[in-house]
């Protein structure tokens, strides 16, 4: 039988099933991982482009493009996931979408279609289909779709091009341990700095506002505490978020809070979640302001809540010299596993979060760009 010349050598796909990449899949955190490609669309002259597949993870942008002097940079993230009976879907990307449009607004920029969002995000998790974390290993694909000013700009004001991408990468925990349990942490509340002007752009998943955090995250971990707690700019008085994540507490009489500050903290898709599930377990909800000093002894459990961790437990927050503890989170931790549930499909998705991705799909006809020969 004569030799067959490997398929890859000549550039060729190897045939590809989930979770078929060389990976440790129950090892994973929460860092870069190196995966197959990205999906990239140019907005110019008010038009979208159809969009393309690029194998290279570098991006060719013009000195003076409006990101890197103006900021005009917006993100979003949410994961796929490997279901129990075999499906591959993403959870809430929807809500990202809408997000990301409203902060196209705030920041002047072409909003993203729907139609180009969808379709960018399934042939991205498609083409990338070895590396989603197979069912049962506690892993997820996370997807970040990313917008940003890529047309050259001197003086101030929107650009004139805007590129928009989507790229993949699996993730494990964030903050949990190896078994998946949940992980609590002391946090400091921060009275140095501020994350978001009251009638700023807090709202908006933009660029700036986290490296504007990340003084203020290494100054609290030079203290000792893995997370810290900002509270509103113009009193010092009302919890806002934590870095990077929203505050949810359960008070000692069974009600979820959450502040409500509209224009400076992070419309958090993971909070909007949990607040459905709350009112599916008859707990009351309130989004209202939140006063730090005379509510805290009425909270029984503190969460920080997000894309990556689903819920963090904070088992204590300290303010200069007095330190308040919490107890075991136990509504918490009923909320995160029903959230966990619903992602792995182990459970009805009653309000329609999960969106399927339809793997057997032959890909539209698109130019797939990389710096690697034969490919």
């Amino acid at each position: 039988m004569p030799w067959k010349i490997p398929m890859e050598m000549w550039g060729q796909p190897l045939p590809e099933k989930i979770g078929s990449a060389p990976l440790d899949w129950r090892s994973l955190g929460f860092e870069y991982v190196p995966t197959k490609s990205h999906i990239r669309f140019a907005w110019k002259d008010g038009v979208w482009d159809s969009g393309h597949a690029f194998q290279d993870p570098y991006l060719p942008v013009h000195m003076l493009a409006n990101v890197f002097h103006y900021g005009q940079a917006l993100f979003e993230g949410f994961k796929g996931f490997h279901t129990k009976n075999g499906d591959v879907c993403t959870f809430a990307d929807k809500l990202s979408w809408q997000r990301l449009s409203h902060g196209c607004r705030r920041f002047r920029m072409p909003e993203v279609p729907l139609e180009i969002w969808e379709n960018a995000i399934n042939e991205t998790v498609r083409d990338n289909v070895s590396f989603i974390p197979p069912y049962g290993t506690n892993g997820s694909l996370y997807v970040r779709p990313f917008l940003f000013g890529s047309g050259p700009r001197l003086g101030v004001g929107p650009s004139t091009e805007y590129t928009f991408v989507v790229f993949v990468n699996p993730v494990g925990s964030y903050y949990q341990t190896d078994s998946g349990a949940m992980q609590a942490l002391d946090g400091l509340v921060n009275d140095t700095y501020d994350r978001a002007a009251p009638l700023g752009c807090g709202d908006c998943k933009a660029a700036g506002n986290y490296a504007a955090d990340l003084e203020s995250m290494h100054a609290a971990k030079r203290l000792g505490y893995p997370i810290s707690l900002y509270l509103d700019a113009r009193e010092r008085r009302y919890v806002e978020e934590f870095n990077t994540s929203n505050f949810v507490a359960i008070t000692k009489d069974g009600r979820y809070v959450t502040p409500d500050a509209p224009r400076s903290v992070l419309d958090s898709n993971t909070n909007k979640v949990l607040q459905q599930l709350a009112v599916d377990l008859n707990l009351p909800v309130e989004r209202r302001q939140i006063d730090f000093e005379k509510e805290v002894d009425s909270f029984a459990e503190v969460g920080a809540v997000g894309t990556a961790v689903v819920v963090t437990p904070i088992r204590s927050l300290t303010r200069g010299n007095q330190t308040w503890t919490f107890g075991e989170p136990k509504v918490l931790r009923e909320l995160r596993d029903r959230v966990r549930a619903i992602q792995n499909g182990e459970v009805e998705d009653k309000h329609g979060w999960m969106r399927q991705m339809k793997l057997d799909d032959a890909p539209r006809d698109k130019t797939v760009l990389s710096v690697y020969p034969g490919l």
